[in-house]
């Protein structure tokens, strides 16, 4: 790597890669915070980033796109991230950095043959990966932020260690395009698996705790579901939002309102982004998500509001899936996601 992509920005922001904390020779840690793995450097953190360069699909393509661009996710994320040389937001007066502690876990250490030969006994492994460092961060009393592409590495194994964890009743938010809630895993035809099309409902079916009635479900739209599967989870105490009724009742902040059902009665709340909500409505064009958009997506603005009030409420952990490939862009989006979020957190604890 000749240059670093973070810089060449016309000495608009003062970077000094020198210094700048690195996982690895291409990859510096989440806007320059410490690098940290073990038990005694977790201790007293606030959020911990993770990285899960999980794609599922063996043919050298997910959804019509090449299976190296949506690996590179948490890499590219990360090399975005460090175009911002503080943690201050000017639209809110807060630096992050100066509430909360904040680190950076790496990546999972996920085989290469998990994302080269997705069998079933791959794909846990790589799940157990992902579930480690949640787990880690977790017991550091630490909110897990997963950067990632795929289920179950980034949903799943977010999902499991908090269910496992809590010792009540746990709320979901969820933003979506699909339901991710086929009887099993397209893929592999294995029920152990939770994966891209799967990972909701198994989630439900394999941890009671986690409560229907308190999923709130966002985003939503068009003729992709079967009816049944849908008017079953509203028929259970689901709120689903879909992009219909946002925009034409609710609105992003009567949307905001709409998240208590997440928390009523709850002892933990996790955290969902499936990034394919955009559809073409983001910062960048659809078409860069190949089969997986859809019109009438969430604007870049909503997504990073929706982050902020769900950061103020309080989360125990969350995940991103389905990034948008190559796109700058929408990789500082994502960090725009986890500044706001972590912003939200900040404001709702003071000083």
């Amino acid at each position: 790597m000749s240059k670093p992509p973070w810089e060449g920005m016309g000495g608009y922001t003062n970077i000094d890669s020198e210094t700048l904390p690195m996982i690895n020779e291409e990859t510096p840690t989440f806007m320059g915070v410490p690098y940290a793995r073990g038990a005694e450097e977790l201790q007293g953190v606030d959020v911990a980033i993770i990285g899960a360069p999980y794609v599922a699909g063996a043919r050298g393509k997910y959804a019509g796109v090449d299976k190296t661009e949506w690996l590179a996710a948490p890499k590219r994320v990360r090399q975005q991230s460090a175009r911002y040389p503080s943690g201050y937001i000017q639209e809110l007066d807060v630096d992050i950095f100066e509430k909360l502690r904040v680190v950076d876990m790496g990546d999972a250490d996920i085989a290469p043959e998990c994302n080269l030969d997705p069998t079933a006994e791959n794909i846990l492994k790589a799940q157990g990966a992902v579930e480690e460092l949640v787990n880690r961060a977790l017991e550091a009393g630490a909110i897990p932020i997963v950067v990632g592409q795929n289920s179950p590495c980034s949903s799943y194994a977010i999902a499991k260690p908090i269910a496992e964890r809590s010792v009540g009743k746990v709320g979901m938010i969820s933003t979506d395009t699909h339901w991710d809630s086929r009887p099993l895993d397209y893929l592999t035809g294995d029920e152990r698996i939770a994966g891209s099309g799967n990972w909701k409902s198994k989630t439900f079916s394999s941890f009671s705790n986690f409560s229907i009635p308190n999923l709130v479900e966002i985003g939503e739209r068009g003729m992709l579901e079967e009816a049944a599967m849908v008017r079953n989870y509203t028929k259970q105490g689901a709120h689903f939002y879909p992009m219909w009724k946002v925009r034409t009742e609710l609105g992003i902040g009567g949307l905001c309102e709409e998240l208590r059902h997440a928390y009523e009665g709850t002892d933990d709340v996790y955290v969902h982004f499936d990034m394919d909500i955009l559809g073409g409505a983001g910062p960048a064009p659809g078409d860069i998500l190949g089969e997986l958009a859809e019109p009438m997506g969430m604007t870049d603005y909503e997504i990073i509001r929706l982050a902020h009030e769900i950061g103020k409420r309080g989360l125990t952990g969350m995940s991103f899936i389905c990034i948008p490939p190559g796109s700058m862009v929408t990789y500082r989006l994502i960090v725009y996601i986890i500044a706001f979020l972590i912003a939200g957190v900040a404001l709702s604890r003071g000083n």
